[in-house]
């Protein structure tokens, strides 16, 4: 595993600084930034990811994050597939990896931030009224549209990809820091692999798959 060190040094270089002038003051004050700084290590963790095969005969979405999947429905999605949909929403707690991942190789169609509020990522309604974050992902076979949601802690995503890039099936794309949630709308034939409740991991779990036959 490795650190994320565009997002996760900065905050360390700091809080480094700070303790060593606080060790200076008195030895005893550190502990707390010490504390801070391993906590920091922990959250910014980047391990590494075995992403499944795809099976003979179908496509498959992996899981875009860490966290629990909180929802599995049908629903209406106005945004990209404007019409019926598939989605799986996946709450990523404090403690859980933040690195997001792609779900399907393809091209990168449209990137949007939505200004919103902050409430709790758990509560109903917060992922249509939060700050949130639209990637919508294209290729010849399918597609699918994630959402990256903020929280009452987690105020900021961070999103590397621009509409134009091409993407990799498990390649990291994003980062949701400390604790929100992820919305995956996949087409409404695929055939979801997940429910409530249930712990996944991103770039690892297959979270729907769409067969062959289903795309033509």
């Amino acid at each position: 595993m490795k650190l994320i060190l565009r997002e996760g040094s900065l905050y360390l270089y700091i809080l480094s600084i700070f303790a060593l002038i606080l060790f200076f003051i008195h030895p005893l004050f550190v502990s707390l930034p010490v504390a801070v700084f391993f906590f920091l290590l922990f959250f910014f963790r980047d391990p590494i990811r075995e992403h499944p095969a795809e099976k003979a005969g179908e496509f498959s979405f992996l899981s875009p994050a860490d966290g629990k999947v909180t929802a599995v429905d049908e629903v209406e999605e106005p945004y990209f597939f404007k019409g019926r949909a598939k989605l799986v929403t996946i709450f990523l707690s404090p403690f859980n990896v933040h690195v997001n991942r792609v779900p399907i190789s393809g091209k990168v169609v449209r990137v949007e931030h939505k200004i919103g509020k902050f409430k709790p990522a758990y509560v109903v309604d917060a992922p249509s009224v939060n700050e949130r974050n639209y990637v919508a992902l294209e290729n010849k076979h399918t597609k699918c549209l994630l959402v990256q949601i903020v929280g009452v802690l987690a105020r900021r995503v961070v999103c590397w990809v621009k509409s134009g890039d091409d993407v990799v099936r498990g390649e990291k794309f994003g980062l949701m820091k400390f604790g929100s949630c992820m919305q995956v709308f996949m087409p409404i034939e695929a055939e979801t692999r997940v429910k409530v409740g249930e712990h996944v991991v991103g770039g690892e779990t297959v979270i729907g798959v769409i067969r062959n036959e289903a795309v033509g």
